[in-house]
């Protein structure tokens, strides 16, 4: 079985199920509320939220007929914890880069030929 973060990263490569969590962050929503901006049948949306379900990144209810689905943050957390190392590490190396291309531009320019001052008298 592939560990958690694996699975919350498969889940996340549909932009289908990523535009289902964005609607559930706003708040609970039915299937048919969540199925209504997609031109596709309610048995693939329930698919995709059965996916969804299946790694913890949303629960759905039972209140009498209504089945509401609602957001888990944790997945999500903990795809944010593991990107956060990387990103860091990014900012560093772009931080370091920054630095060294400043130090080549000082040097360029204190090693480039001056340009000598044009006579104020013109050749007749």
């Amino acid at each position: 079985m592939a560990d958690r973060l694996s699975t919350t990263f498969a889940a996340l490569a549909d932009p289908t199920r990523r535009a289902i969590l964005a609607r559930l962050s706003i708040g609970e929503s039915t299937v048919n509320e969540l199925a209504a901006p997609f031109d596709m049948s309610l048995p693939a949306i329930s698919k995709h939220l059965k996916v969804l379900e299946r790694t913890g990144l949303i629960e759905r209810g039972r209140e009498a007929q209504w089945r509401p689905c609602r957001l888990k943050a944790k997945p999500l957390k903990e795809a944010v914890d593991w990107l956060e190392h990387y990103r860091t590490f990014w900012e560093k190396s772009f931080t370091r880069l920054d630095g060294y291309l400043q130090e080549l531009q000082a040097r360029e320019k204190k090693n480039a030929p001056r340009k000598k001052a044009a006579s104020s008298v013109q050749p007749e």
